[in-house]
């Protein structure tokens, strides 16, 4: 390909939208009093005054001929992110062939403004499909650290085989973000994917690690107001691990609730007071907008995150949001899971998620999915488990086998989707899934209470929580010891559920053929630990044409 030159569009700031609590926190400090701490909280500096990226750079949403780069600069020493303080400036960026940058397919330039929180977006297009490039951004005279990308193959082309990283549930004061650092130091990945709770909203030391805060975050206070939420997202930032790993490979992001508030839902959340904590539908249009400011994923449908992105003749990727258009979550006693007026996806979503599933002419169907989709029964936990285990999941503490946060909450969008899998004879979905913070491998029953009489109509991975606490950490034991005598009860109650670890942090790493998806499941050896190993654990895969999980014996 003849080299090309494009300028693209940046930065365009979404101010789109509208999301109760456990307690009521403070209000958030004034932006003037954020400055001072946050400056501090940053790397050093070579001058005050000049521009720098002390928040890497990153790309995101790969397309055959392109991808979205995305970075943040901070022109002067007093523009921390949320301040809304600091200089309009140029920001350039090159997009090349070679890692030295000599091999140039694309330029541009914009201006970084205070009101976008000095942020930088640049759709590249006109890019070769399959392809490695690197990319620099420039400001001032100071240029941001080099990054790798990847666009996606044709859409006709044959694909032999694709491989992302998967991770979800990222706490910054529950410990270091080492799954991030391993997947980076990896080298072989096409993308990776993040299902949801990329940061956390709550105050300092509200949810930590097994109660005790291994770094804090900031700003301290429960995020509320833009200002709060963009610096949340700056924080995040400057972590290490999550900037080596944005500038190995492009990310492919869903939010979750804790990009808003806990539990959040269509008009609010469990973790947000209406009135005390301002209105819902400010707090989540300020979630939304920084969301979207700090991440280098394309809005979408209605200022979502729900799209399509696709990978040859391979693999396509359905990515949903299931908090924007849901309804309240039920009561587990009052019998309203299945009302069908109540839904998950909203049908607009809805529909287009059924309609892309059938015209799919791609081997694998991959959905990214932030909340579990395979039924699950906590079935006769004993009173010791069941009680941390319902806290975790959100669930009566006096029992009751039902997390109406996730699908078991809206059953009748499950049915619906299921049945149009089933009647269509769509082959070959397999639904990637974070939020619960433990490992599963299950298949998707029609009927899960005669399962494995009745079929499975896909495939589930969930992947574990990078560091929020998982079962063992709640109940405050050594790793393992929950999962242990849990998970033999979960899988007697649950006949379609192959595996469940509830206990350990990691990622996950999705390697799919023609033949097979596999999921290789990684954990970490101490999340509170900046060094902490990595090493394998299971491994399950589903095979073509089976919507069936099993366990394999080595990972790919």
């Amino acid at each position: 390909m003849t080299s090309r030159y494009r300028s693209s569009e940046a930065n365009q700031s979404l101010n789109s939208l509208t999301p109760r609590r456990r307690t009521v926190v403070k209000a958030a400090a004034a932006t003037a009093v954020l400055a001072g701490p946050l400056a501090a909280a940053l790397p050093a500096r070579a001058a005050a005054d000049t521009p720098a990226f002390l928040h890497g750079v990153a790309s995101g949403d790969p397309l055959p001929d392109g991808v979205l780069l995305w970075t943040r600069v901070t022109p002067t020493s007093e523009a921390v992110p949320g301040s809304g303080l600091g200089p309009d400036t140029q920001v350039s960026w090159i997009v090349a062939r070679d890692k030295a940058l000599t091999d140039i397919v694309a330029k541009g330039s914009t201006t970084a403004t205070a009101a976008a929180d000095h942020t930088v977006k640049a759709d590249i297009r006109g890019l070769t499909p399959a392809t490695d490039y690197w990319f620099r951004f420039s400001a001032g005279g100071t240029d941001s650290p080099v990054a790798r990308t990847r666009t996606a193959p044709a859409a006709d082309a044959a694909v032999p085989g694709l491989r992302f990283g998967v991770v979800s549930c990222a706490n910054w004061e529950g410990g270091y973000f080492a799954s991030y650092r391993h997947l980076a130091a990896r080298g072989d990945l096409d993308a990776w994917l993040h299902l949801g709770d990329y940061i956390y909203e709550y105050k300092s030391g509200e949810y930590a690690a097994r109660g005790a805060v291994v770094r804090p975050h900031a700003p301290v206070n429960e995020i509320i107001t833009l200002a709060d939420y963009r610096t949340r997202h700056g924080k995040y930032k400057t972590d290490p691990d999550l900037q080596a790993l944005h500038h190995k490979a492009p990310v492919v992001a869903i939010w979750d609730d804790h990009e808003f508030a806990d539990n959040a839902w269509s008009g609010g959340a469990v973790n947000h007071t209406e009135g005390a904590e301002g209105t819902w539908t400010d707090r989540k249009a300020a979630a939304k907008q920084a969301y979207f400011e700090w991440m280098p994923v394309r809005p979408a449908i209605a200022g979502t995150t729900y799209r399509r992105l696709r990978f040859g003749k391979l693999a396509d990727l359905s990515l949903l949001d299931l908090r924007s258009f849901r309804s309240a979550q039920a009561s587990t006693a009052s019998g309203s899971v299945d009302d069908p007026d109540r839904t998950i996806t909203g049908r607009a979503q809805l529909d287009w998620l059924k309609a892309g599933l059938k015209a799919s002419d791609t081997t694998w169907r991959l959905v990214g999915n932030s909340v579990m989709i395979s039924p699950f029964a906590i079935g006769s936990l004993s009173a010791d488990l069941l009680k941390p285990l319902a806290k975790l999941l959100g669930l009566p503490q006096e029992g009751l086998a039902l997390n109406t946060d996730q699908w078991d909450g809206y059953t009748d969008d499950r049915r619906e989707l299921l049945a149009h899998l089933r009647s269509n004879a769509i082959r070959n979905t397999v639904f990637l899934t974070g939020d619960i913070h433990m490992a599963w491998a299950n298949d998707v029953p029609v009927d899960a209470g005669t399962y494995p009489l009745s079929a499975s109509a896909a495939t589930e991975f969930v992947i574990t929580s990078v560091t929020s606490d998982n079962l063992d950490d709640i109940v405050k034991v050594p790793e393992g010891t929950v999962s242990a005598v849990a998970s033999p009860i979960i899988r007697a109650a649950n006949r379609h559920v192959h595996w469940v670890d509830t206990d350990r942090h990691g990622y996950g790493v999705l390697d799919i053929t023609a033949d097979r998806a596999q999921m290789d499941y990684y954990v970490l050896s101490d999340r509170t630990d900046k060094n902490a190993t990595s090493s394998w654990v299971r491994s399950y895969r589903t095979r073509t044409g089976t919507q069936k999980v099993e366990r394999t014996y080595d990972p790919v």
